[in-house]
């Protein structure tokens, strides 16, 4: 044992403390102060500048003051951004960042904000940072999902497990190459995959580009990990910025590109492969040559041409979605609400902001579609003919007639293009094929709903104005004759006078918008505020409950106690106008986008309503429907036009009044619940008056458990075998998002594995109630593998009237958990489901419980 007696060795002197500074530490005291009074004066942005001066005078301090800290900058953030100086709240964010590098609140807040801004790549980066320091933080966690689904679109995967596809183009590439095409540049590369087929193929130089910075760094990755870093060299840059020799040291003599859309020119692969033929592809070879020279000397595009077809359609879905089809809902005469638009329109007034087409798989629509006519042949374009594709924004107007064979009401002409990879090899996305490809779909604008029948023609015009592909149905013919076209100058007098038909003829005239139409009162909608004003349960249900509440106790006039009219009153136009301000029942409507609910309301002679529309062509839609309606101007109004600060409407009507009732959207489009549903609940139910309610009061979730690859399929790369031996799965799979959304449930391929079955309940009235955990236990009906849970909702208005967004005419979709890994299930077996909401994020694991269940379903729950 060591001698104790030894004297220690001289160590290194101890390091002398540093002197105290008095001058400073009473600036820091002081300024810490004045940081606290300004925050409790609400003063942020003179609170934030104190903080600054203490944390980098006193960094000791940064635990001591990192709550009150970024309190501090969340709410100065959000002044400066209702006011529009969004360089000083970045500014705010970075010298945030710089005393606080690893904090996750501060990293997660600064990417919702480039988020808002559409910097979807930079906010991609911080809600990343954010999950690498905490990754079981919710917030970044759902902020991540959310623009995964931006940054890596779903078709990605799609077209990533397409074989098929892939194998197509790998050949197409590798005969290209074996004929002497050795360098080659790969436009809008994506993972990079028709790059490294490429290179396989034996290509002594691979170039590549791409626009988006998330896709750019995935295609490194994947590069790198597949051995070819030095092989593959990628820009993140777009074709059309590209020269030679600054980005490539010489032409190349093979494109290869696949930046076409359902609409195939809606990438911009026109443009791109002008630009390509010019500046970076060597020249094509002419036809004529006699001696063909060598494919190296020469240029060609894979894919090297397509063919576009069409057919016209009947479909209630896509019709709902983009035309009005009711004149009247929940109560309402909608006759002078004036021209309502889906943003979709090929029309010759159409401006910049419609878009020409939509997409749909049509083998998925919901009630199915028929097809009118036989598939007609619509455009052909040659990649490899320059000539042909700069002239192709200037080719005449094509105008076909088409024979329709089947009757019906023309609601849209589906399209879809036959892609030409070489002489050989094609793809189709037709809707018959098993494609990752959808449709696009161009909404006919046909407000009568006249009927076609076979023997008829319908018109249709064909152009590429702008370079996209614009197809507008523009009018019928029967009988050989087109309607406007003058009759015979002499005519016989026998001639019978015009029959039904000749009529019905000439009402079939402009399907579309009539050219002579005057634009005012023109208001375009989201296609899924159109289908929402095309949901008469849904309106005629608020109806009832809003008829309830308001002409029960909360109708009677405070001071008298008089009776409130009936529900089936008459018009408000015709009942007393000389109600009481103190008497009136205040109703608050904050769904987002257009709503007729607050008019609704507001048809009861004792109410006054409040809307959250914001757009004034849609305040001004309602204004025209609150008077053909009879609703005196002064019982509506529009709350945002009066709130101080837009982003918390929940406040009360005014100093003395509390709310009689407050309408939440709750369920957003997509299938997911509302971001801070929970909060806006809890808010509102503390600004009612007493018997005052919150629209809906409870919201149930169901689910099922299936077995669907498809689901699969468009929510993961499936291995390497779909991407021919690359390793691809890794890189891509970053980007999974376990919630699937937009689905469409009654036409999904899937097998049911159990009953549906409550997985969840929200209570909107009483906050209390609520928790945040459930475990469910369902019984398996079936055996296979449980691959998803598909999930809907059960609004609940009040005690008797409820909607459901599972409806045939909901205009919700659906969405569904996608369980990473599948879970093998026998019939009878129990499935416990542990089922998570936090704010807006849903969230399941699946396994197998073999502990004895008493009845079909059981629940264990966590309250929040």
């Amino acid at each position: 044992m060591p001698n104790a007696s030894t004297r220690p060795k001289r160590g290194r002197r101890t390091r002398r403390q540093p002197r105290e500074d008095p001058a400073r530490n009473e600036l820091v005291s002081r300024s810490l102060e004045s940081a606290q009074q300004c925050l409790f004066n609400q003063d942020y942005g003179t609170a934030f500048v104190h903080y600054l001066l203490v944390l980098n005078l006193a960094p000791m301090l940064k635990d001591f003051a990192r709550e009150s800290f970024r309190f501090t900058l969340f709410k100065w953030a959000d002044e400066l951004d209702s006011v529009g100086r969004i360089q000083d709240l970045f500014n705010c964010f970075e010298q945030a960042l710089e005393l606080f590098p690893a904090d996750e609140v501060i990293l997660n807040s600064m990417g919702e904000h480039l988020f808002r801004m559409g910097f979807r790549d930079e906010a991609a980066g911080h809600f990343h940072k954010a999950l690498k320091l905490k990754p079981d933080y919710p917030e970044a966690r759902e902020n991540f999902y959310r623009v995964a689904n931006w940054l890596v679109e779903r078709w990605h995967f799609l077209m990533l497990n397409d074989r098929g596809r892939n194998q197509k183009y790998q050949q197409a590439i590798q005969k290209a190459v074996e004929r002497g095409c050795n360098t080659v540049l790969d436009i809008g590369t994506g993972t990079g995959i028709l790059g490294m087929c490429a290179k396989k193929a034996g290509a002594a130089e691979v170039f590549a580009c791409e626009l988006s910075k998330t896709m750019y760094e995935l295609a490194c990755e994947v590069v790198t990990a597949n051995g070819m870093k030095e092989c593959i060299n990628i820009l993140h840059k777009k074709s059309l910025d590209m020269e030679v020799p600054k980005d490539i040291p010489h032409r190349v003599s093979l494109v290869v590109t696949e930046t076409v859309d359902a609409g195939l020119f809606g990438e911009g692969i026109i443009e791109s492969l002008i630009h390509a033929w010019h500046h970076l592809l060597l020249p094509p070879q002419v036809s004529h040559d006699i001696m063909p020279p060598d494919a190296s000397e020469t240029g060609r595009v894979i894919p090297a041409g397509a063919t576009v077809f069409g057919m016209a359609v009947e479909s209630v879905e896509i019709r709902r979605h983009h035309r009005l089809c009711v004149s009247e809902v929940g109560g309402l005469s909608l006759g002078a609400v004036g021209q309502l638009h889906s943003p979709v329109s090929c029309t010759a007034e159409a401006d910049d902001s419609m878009e020409p087409y939509t997409t749909e798989r049509l083998s998925r629509v919901p009630g199915g579609y028929t097809a009118l006519t036989e598939p007609f042949r619509a455009l052909d374009i040659d990649f490899n003919n320059v000539k042909e594709l700069e002239g192709l924004t200037s080719r005449e107007m094509q105008r076909l007639h088409l024979p329709v064979t089947q009757e019906g009401n023309p609601d849209a002409l589906a399209v879809w293009f036959q892609l030409h990879l070489d002489q050989e090899s094609s793809l189709s996305t037709g809707p018959q094929e098993d494609t990752c490809w959808e449709q696009a779909i161009y909404p006919i604008r046909n407000p009568d709903c006249v009927a076609l029948r076979p023997g008829d023609q319908l018109v249709v015009e064909v152009s590429c104005r702008d370079a996209y592909l614009r197809l507008c149905s523009v009018a019928a013919v029967r009988d050989g004759r087109e309607p406007g076209t003058n009759p015979d100058p002499d005519p016989d007098p026998t001639t019978p006078t015009p029959t039904p038909e000749a009529e019905l003829c000439s009402a079939l005239a402009g399907l579309q918008t009539r050219q002579s139409a005057a634009k005012e009162g023109l208001c375009v909608l989201e296609c899924s505020e159109i289908a929402l004003l095309n949901n008469t349960h849904y309106h005629q249900s608020f109806r009832r409950a809003l008829d309830t509440l308001l002409t029960g106790d909360l109708a009677r006039v405070r001071e008298n106690g008089a009776p409130a009219d009936p529900p089936n009153s008459p018009s408000p136009a015709a009942a007393t106008t000389t109600t009481a301000d103190e008497d009136l029942l205040y109703v608050l409507d904050v769904s987002e986008g257009f709503s007729l609910l607050s008019l609704m309301a507001a048809r009861h002679a004792h109410v006054k309503a409040y809307s959250s529309v914001e757009k004034s062509r849609h305040q001004d839609a309602l204004r025209r429907l609150a008077g053909a309606n009879g609703v005196p101007e002064r019982r509506l109004e529009f709350w945002l036009n009066q709130a101080e600060d837009d982003q918390a409407p929940l406040k009360r009507p005014s100093r003395e009044k509390l709310w009689s009732a407050i309408i939440l959207d709750c369920v957003e489009t997509c299938g997911l619940v509302r971001q801070r549903l929970m909060e806006k609940a809890s808010l509102a139910s503390c600004l009612l008056e007493e018997g005052g309610r919150v629209f809906p009061e409870r919201i149930v979730l169901y689910g099922m458990l299936v077995e669907s690859d498809t689901l699969l399929l468009e929510s993961a790369v499936q291995g390497q075998e779909p991407t021919l031996g690359f390793n691809i799965a890794p890189f891509i799979n970053q980007f999974t998002v376990p919630v699937h959304v937009f689905l469409d449930f009654s036409t999904l391929d899937c097998r049911h594995l159990s009953e549906s079955v409550e997985l969840f309940v929200l209570d909107l009235m009483t906050a209390s109630a609520n928790y945040t955990n459930r475990e469910v236990k369902v019984r398996a009906t079936s055996s296979g593998r449980v691959t998803a849970v598909p999930f809907w909702y059960q609004i609940h208005l009040d005690q008797e009237v409820s909607v459901s967004t599972l409806s045939q005419d909901s205009h919700w979709k659906q969405a569904a958990v996608v369980l990473q890994p599948s879970l093998e299930v026998r019939a009878g077996d129990w499935v416990r489901l542990a089922v998570q909401l936090h704010k807006s994020s849903i969230s399941m694991s699946a396994r197998i419980d073999d502990e004895p269940a008493a009845g079909d379903a059981s629940v264990a729950m966590t309250t929040s």
